[in-house]
């Protein structure tokens, strides 16, 4: 038993990043790789343990996902607190490792579709393994993770040179405002700049737009704090920003970008607009 424990304890990390990607949550996937612990204590032998702790791991997962709630029945918070014994330093952690982009992207998927594609496309998990989590023929999960694969990586409109600048615009906008650095926000900002945003997203009384590149980034300095929960991705075609504490889409930013300031943005936090809106991945 204290050799099984040792050889389960080294595939922990692995199976808890797995379980992560595929649940979005800290918890739910601790809890994924407990059950795995707890289903190989009731078996006699297994011959290869790696890929039959991937296999249970990725069916506890599928199950979970299945069973939740659409996501219009869930209360909507724009900040959610904490879950109960959750580390909330930890999950942030553990988001940025992953990519929260990527992790509402991923949120976005069938269960099936986001179980084979976290399975082949991020752990290099064979479709004739995948095949029998999904109860599918290999040829069927190729589809699935084809079809979510479709869904992850965006294209834009945009030629490949200004989609790079635009890139370049959010990306100083974001660490301008991360850090709360008013020079940095002002030479990103164009002289002109006009900052609108759904009335869920602001303090009672703020108003629901605010011109100039003083005024805009005096804002963004005070209500910076969101930007630890930002990353770039594409937002109905353009570069734009989602805000995802905890890895779940909370705001979404609409991004103008002429030149190289930022000469709108559009702060997106309606629920109804929110799943309206198609996000995917920046390519690297």
């Amino acid at each position: 038993m204290d050799d099984l424990a040792a050889e389960f304890e080294a595939e922990r990390g692995r199976l808890r990043g797995l379980a992560y990607r595929m649940l979005g949550s800290a918890a739910e996937a601790d809890d994924a790789v407990q059950e795995a612990w707890l289903r190989l204590n009731r078996v006699d032998s297994v011959d290869n343990l790696a890929a039959w702790l991937t296999t249970v791991v990725s069916r506890v997962c599928l199950d979970v996902l299945r069973s939740r709630k659409i996501r219009r029945e869930e209360p909507f918070e724009v900040f959610p607190e904490p879950v109960a014994d959750a580390d909330p330093a930890a999950e942030a952690a553990l988001a940025d490792s992953v990519g929260r982009a990527l992790l509402v992207v991923l949120d976005a998927l069938g269960p099936a579709e986001r179980i084979a594609f976290v399975l082949h496309d991020l752990f290099a998990v064979p479709f004739d393994r995948i095949a029998p989590v999904l109860d599918r023929t290999p040829v069927a999960a190729k589809k699935l993770a084809s079809r979510a694969r479709q869904r992850v990586r965006g294209t834009s409109p945009l030629p490949p040179a200004d989609l790079a600048r635009h890139r370049r615009v959010v990306d100083a906008f974001l660490a301008a405002a991360r850090g709360g650095d008013l020079a940095a926000l002002l030479d990103v900002l164009a002289p002109d700049v006009v900052r609108r945003a759904d009335a869920v997203a602001l303090p009672a009384g703020a108003p629901l737009e605010t011109r100039g590149a003083r005024a805009v980034a005096e804002e963004t300095r005070v209500f910076g704090k969101r930007a630890r929960f930002a990353e770039a991705a594409l937002v109905d075609g353009a570069v734009g920003v989602v805000v995802a504490p905890r890895g779940r889409l909370a705001l979404a930013l609409a991004v103008t970008v002429e030149g190289e300031r930022v000469a709108a943005y559009e702060v997106i936090a309606d629920p109804a607009r929110l799943a309206a809106l198609h996000v995917t991945l920046l390519s690297a």
